[in-house]
């Protein structure tokens, strides 16, 4: 099995700067890419798609970003049909609004709902979603 992709998509760079910090803390193998935008985010998996590339096994997806939000990014990926469903969608937000926690739960495409910042317990969570039993033992 190959080494898992993971897409962090939120518009705050010191985010995305902490959320890599602290998967390298991790100790876990992965590949990262970041967006800075739900709508860049969407661009690149449309293209990832049209282009038979590799799609990412996780997204850690912001929920309040200008333009784009997080819903209208999940709204948009149901519509690219079953392939995008084998992704892991994990919420990662600032905000402890309960409707928006209530629908992540309940959203077949949603895996789990975290308050920022990560922290290594949420990276653990994250990465036991991951089918890894056939990855060797050094990548773990």
């Amino acid at each position: 099995m190959e080494i898992p992709i993971l897409w962090l998509i939120d518009d705050d760079v010191i985010c995305r700067y902490a959320c890599n910090y602290k998967l390298e803390q991790s100790g876990k193998k992965f590949e990262i890419i970041g967006h800075s935008s739900a709508f860049e985010g969407l661009t690149s998996l449309a293209a990832f798609l049209h282009e038979n590339k590799k799609l990412p096994d996780i997204i850690l997806l912001d929920l309040n970003m200008p333009g784009m939000d997080g819903w209208s990014f999940i709204e948009e990926i149901e519509k690219m049909g079953d392939t995008v469903s084998k992704i892991q969608i994990y919420i990662l937000t600032s905000f402890t609004n309960l409707n928006d926690r209530k629908i992540a739960q309940q959203h077949p495409l949603i895996k789990g709902f975290f308050r920022k910042p990560l922290s290594l317990a949420n990276v653990e969570v994250i990465f036991s979603g991951i089918e890894i039993e056939n990855v060797p033992e050094t990548l773990i």
